[in-house]
């Protein structure tokens, strides 16, 4: 069993509680009553994904990125701000609101716009990154 990292794990706690404040920030910026299209958590996905695509490209263009990069922003901001978990209880509020088509719609919109956005991210930033 390998010895337990703290550095590591401080550095996702820390970017953890980050992203958790931002994605709450954008909630309340962007609310939504229960069971309606959920647009903040929408938004909240689609500029993690791009963001994630961003930092892999960086990450896999880089020689030797800092041992805590991907920990700290990846896993621990990126990983707080994301919500899977969010993502299925709007989809699951809507339906049961007897917003089907909305639910469905929810569901499409986001697995095509976060795909679309990771891969814009990674293509952007690996552009850039073979320009310089």
């Amino acid at each position: 069993m390998p010895a337990t990292r703290w550095d590591v794990l401080l550095a996702i706690g820390a970017g953890g509680a980050l992203g958790s404040l931002a994605r709450y920030g954008l909630s309340v910026a962007v609310p939504h009553a229960r069971g309606e299209f959920a647009v903040a958590t929408l938004l909240t996905n689609v500029l993690g994904c791009l963001l994630i695509g961003v930092l892999m490209a960086v990450l896999t263009t880089t020689a030797r990125p800092h041992h805590l990069l991907r920990p700290f922003l990846g896993v621990g901001i990126l990983g707080g701000f994301t919500t899977f978990s969010t993502f299925v209880t709007d989809t699951l509020e809507a339906a049961t609101a007897g917003r089907i088509l909305g639910s469905l719609l929810y569901v499409a919109a986001s697995l095509a716009l976060c795909l679309a956005a990771v891969t814009a991210g990674l293509t952007a930033t690996r552009a850039m990154r073979k320009g310089r």
